[in-house]
């Protein structure tokens, strides 16, 4: 079963504005460090991070109230009441300032606090120190306050205008970087200021465009009790859920150390940021896909809600797995481009936390689909205590003697328990849902593909040596035999013909 072709159209739209967007973000991302590390200087670099970090630890928090925020305006935009749009977007600006109020009374007090007498910072730097904190304060409001329009865009599903406004900002903090090598002041204090410029920059960017295009981005906050309580509810309960997975990850941290030390930590961070890396493209489609599921089930449309929870899981999995198989095969000779010098462990702990990425890409759009229900405090209570059984179960493998490796096996196993719990979990939530359905039509599916598209591959990676050659034979051979397997078994009959139409259209285009 298809989505609509409507559906399909700007889901594919979006899916290539957001593609565009982190290709150009993540290339200046990378080069922007590099040039920041050589602008400031290893000490100076140092510092930022330390007490930039310590108003980072507020996104953890934040984080909850975003995705509350998405929650809740994506829902009153399928309702289609634009009152209540108009009422949930101008609470949601009165949640953000109240918590800005909160993060800048923390800050000015236990941050100080912690700056002058806890944190390992010299002396002659403590000067600049200080007004790094308070512009990296200043900078984390401004993004706060910016959230309810950056969820409004999205809810809207206007990728274009998202992808554009972080392009712009990615491109100015690369131009900073540049900027503090020529300056004739503090460097460390002239970046902390420049950074904090952009975001007023950013944050008028998307006030300006919100209340131009969208009619509830108008007027003053309102503060409306129920929708304040709601979405602080909501807020709540995610946050327990994903406390869960920020424990399973620190704990895992603290039983490499344990049983490994310092290297094997260091091995496993790259393996995380590659993971991070890779699946940022998949992220893409998820965030084009996300604010329909939660429309459809919003306006009753319960039909489609349920092909995009059978489509959306299949080609979010496809994705991933095209870009993961070559790298799966080659991942030894990708480190040591990357690296240079592959610490032990690093490219077992890559293959691993891939298939894990594999897993709980499959899961995205199951969560966005409970969370669009609003009936979430069951779902965060169960899934985060399974995320939590990961750091035990590790430990009773590691204490038994076996080897670290054995930390990702767990998490291979607590995700696929989550994952059908989630499954399952959907049942009663809305018509026509099926756990039965999905586990035939996607998990059964996606198991059949990636077994069969993987032999031609692998096969190719076994008579080669490792290098550029067998990667670009390996890699190509890889987008082939996924394609044709993907388009034969992967797909029903009408998503066939579909995607075949679509292709068509393009190819007709594009002649013309």
């Amino acid at each position: 079963m298809p989505v609509s072709d409507t559906n399909y159209s700007r889901i594919a739209k979006n899916t290539v504005f957001l593609f565009f967007r982190m290709i150009l973000t993540m290339g200046i991302g990378l080069y922007t460090s590099r040039v920041l590390l050589n602008a400031l200087g290893v000490e100076d670099y140092g510092i930022y991070n330390i007490v930039g970090g310590f108003v980072a630890m507020f996104a953890i928090v934040s984080g909850a109230l975003t995705s509350a925020i998405s929650r809740f305006i994506t829902f009153e935009l399928g309702r289609g009441d634009s009152e209540a749009i108009h009422k949930t977007f101008q609470c949601s600006v009165t949640v953000m300032v109240g918590i800005s109020a909160i993060v800048i009374i923390i800050g000015e007090t236990i941050g100080l606090w912690l700056l002058y007498n806890k944190l390992v910072i010299p002396e002659a730097r403590l000067d600049a120190a200080f007004w790094v904190f308070q512009f990296a304060i200043a900078t984390f409001v401004l993004n706060l306050l910016s959230t309810p329009y950056n969820a409004c865009i999205i809810s809207h599903e206007k990728m274009q205008a998202f992808a554009y406004i972080s392009i712009f900002e990615a491109v100015s903090k690369l131009l900073i970087c540049f900027a503090i090598i020529h300056s004739p002041f503090d460097r460390l204090v002239f970046y902390a200021v420049l950074l904090c410029l952009v975001g007023i920059i950013i944050r008028v960017i998307y006030v300006i465009y919100s209340k131009k295009n969208f009619s509830e981005c108008r007027g003053h906050m309102i503060f409306d009790k129920k929708i304040v309580k709601s979405i602080f509810h909501f807020a709540g309960w995610s946050f327990i859920g994903s406390s869960g997975w920020i424990l399973r990850c620190q704990g895992g941290t603290i039983l490499l150390n344990l049983f490994g030390g310092p290297v094997v930590n260091a091995a496993n961070a790259i393996a995380v940021n590659l993971s991070g890396t890779v699946s940022g493209f998949v992220n893409c489609f998820t965030t084009a896909v996300n604010p329909q599921i939660t429309k459809n089930y919003a306006n009753g449309s319960f039909h489609e809600l349920n092909k995009l929870l059978i489509y959306g899981p299949k080609i979010s999995f496809y994705l991933l797995f095209i870009i993961v198989l070559p790298v799966l095969l080659n991942t030894k000779f990708i480190l040591s481009i990357w690296l240079g010098t592959v610490p032990e462990h690093t490219v077992e702990f890559v293959r691993l936390v891939l298939i894990v990425s594999l897993i709980d890409v499959i899961s995205i759009p199951l969560m966005t689909a409970k969370n669009a229900t609003g009936r979430i405090r069951n779902y965060q209570l169960i899934v985060g205590g399974i995320q939590l059984l990961a750091v035990p179960l590790a430990y009773v493998f590691l204490k038994l003697g076996a080897r670290v490796e054995m930390l990702y096996v767990a998490y291979i196993i607590v995700s696929a328990g989550c994952l059908l719990t989630r499954i399952y979990m959907l049942n009663g939530e809305f018509p026509h849902w099926s756990s039965t359905g999905f586990l035939v039509k996607v998990c059964l599916s996606i198991i059949i593909v990636s077994a069969i598209a993987s032999v031609l591959p692998a096969l190719i990676a076994s008579k080669m040596h490792e290098g550029w050659v067998c990667l670009g034979v390996t890699t190509a051979a890889s987008i082939v035999s996924c394609a044709a397997t993907i388009y034969f078994l992967g797909l029903d009959k009408n998503e066939r013909k579909t995607l075949t139409s679509k292709i068509l259209f393009y190819v007709k285009k594009f002649k013309k």
